[in-house]
C-alpha cells in the first residue's frame, strides 16, 4: 500500500500521494471545494535515500503554500480576502523563513556561544556545546508551538490536523473511508510532520557535533543553515524507518517524544472535518486508480 501524507490548512485538509495532491476546503456556505494537481515524475537519482528527503522537503513547502493559498481563497469571506494579495502572501512566507532561522538557528547558537564564554568546560567540549544548542532549540520550538496554539483560529486547524491523521489511519487499515470508520482511530500519527520536526532536532545535534569548535559564530551559523537539506534528508529516512518498524519496542520508545509533542498540534476533530479529509483523500485515490488504468491501456 502506497503511503499518503497530508497537511491541515484553513478549513480544510491537503492529501498527497506520489502521483498527485488534492486539497478539500469547507466554504462559508457549507459546501466542499476541491483542488487537485498532478506531480511530475522525478528522475531516478532524486528518489535515492537522503536525496529523496531533501526533494520531499522542498516539494512539501511548495505544495503546502499552494494548498494554503487555495484554502484561504475558499474559506475566507470577501472582507478577509480583500486584506490579502499575492505580494503580501510572498512577503509573509519570506518573513516566516527569516523568523524560523532566527528562532531555531541564531538564538540557540547564541545561547551556546555565551555559555561557552562563561563556562570554559563548555567551550572545551563539542558535545556539551551542541547539547546546549540542541536543548535550547527544542525549548524554543515547544514554546513556539504553545504560543501559536493560543491563537483561537489555530484550534480549528489543529482539529483538521487530527481529521487528516484519523482518515490516513483508516486508509492504512484497509477500511472503507467513512466518518464512522475514521472516528475510532487516534488523531496522533507516527509519520506526522510534528514528529518529523522532533527527529530533525535530534539529528541536528549529531550533525552539528561535526562542525569544528574553533569556527567563528558566523561560520557556525552559516553552516547550520547550509546543512538544513542534509539534516532534512537524514531525518526523512529515520521517519520512514520508524513507520516501517512502528511495532518494534525500541521504535515505539523512539517515536514517543514526537507523539507526545503532537498533543500540542492536534485536536479531536468533529464529523464535518473528518468528511473534508475523506474528500481530499478520495480524490487522491481516484487519481491513482485512473493512473493505473491508463498504464494498463498503454500496455
Amino acid at each position: 500500500m502506497e503511503n499518503v501524507g497530508g497537511q491541515a490548512v484553513i478549513e480544510g485538509v491537503m492529501m498527497k500521494s506520489q502521483q498527485c495532491w488534492s486539497v478539500a476546503v469547507r466554504s462559508p456556505d457549507g459546501s466542499i471545494e476541491l483542488k487537485k494537481e498532478y506531480t511530475k515524475k522525478l528522475p531516478k537519482f532524486l528518489t535515492l535515500p537522503v536525496i529523496r528527503g531533501v526533494v520531499a522537503l522542498f516539494q512539501a513547502l511548495y505544495i503546502g503554500i499552494k494548498a494554503i493559498e487555495f484554502s484561504g481563497s475558499v474559506a475566507l469571506d470577501e472582507k478577509e480576502k480583500s486584506k490579502t494579495n499575492p505580494f503580501l502572501f510572498a512577503v509573509t512566507i519570506v518573513l516566516a523563513l527569516g523568523i524560523a532561522i532566527v528562532l531555531f538557528k541564531f538564538f540557540p547558537l547564541y545561547v551556546a556561544t555565551i555559555s561557552s564564554q562563561y563556562m570554559p568546560f563548555v567551550a572545551n567540549s563539542p558535545l556539551l556545546f551542541n547539547l546546549i544548542d540542541g536543548i535550547f532549540r527544542v525549548f524554543v520550538f515547544i514554546l513556539y508551538i504553545v504560543a501559536i496554539g493560543l491563537w483561537s483560529e489555530m484550534r480549528r486547524i489543529y482539529q483538521y490536523h487530527g481529521a487528516e491523521h484519523k482518515v490516513i489511519f483508516a486508509y492504512e487499515a484497509g477500511e472503507t473511508l467513512t466518518v464512522e470508520n475514521a472516528k475510532k482511530y487516534t488523531p496522533y500519527h507516527p509519520r506526522c510532520g510534528t514528529s518529523f520536526l522532533m527527529i530533525v532536532m535530534v539529528i541536528s545535534i549529531l550533525i552539528f557535533f561535526m562542525i569544528p569548535q574553533e569556527w567563528s559564530f558566523a561560520e557556525k551559523l552559516l553552516s547550520r543553515v547550509l546543512l538544513i537539506p542534509i539534516i532534512a534528508g537524514l531525518s526523512y529516512e529515520v521517519l520512514k524507518l520508524s513507520a516501517k518498524m512502528k511495532d518494534h519496542a525500541l521504535i515505539k520508545i523512539a517515536i514517543l517524544p514526537g507523539l507526545l509533542l503532537q498533543r500540542l498540534t492536534v485536536r479531536e476533530p468533529d464529523d464535518s472535518q473528518i468528511e473534508v479529509a475523506i474528500k481530499a483523500l478520495n480524490e487522491v485515490l481516484v487519481s491513482r486508480q485512473e493512473n493505473k488504468e491508463a498504464l494498463l491501456d498503454v500496455r
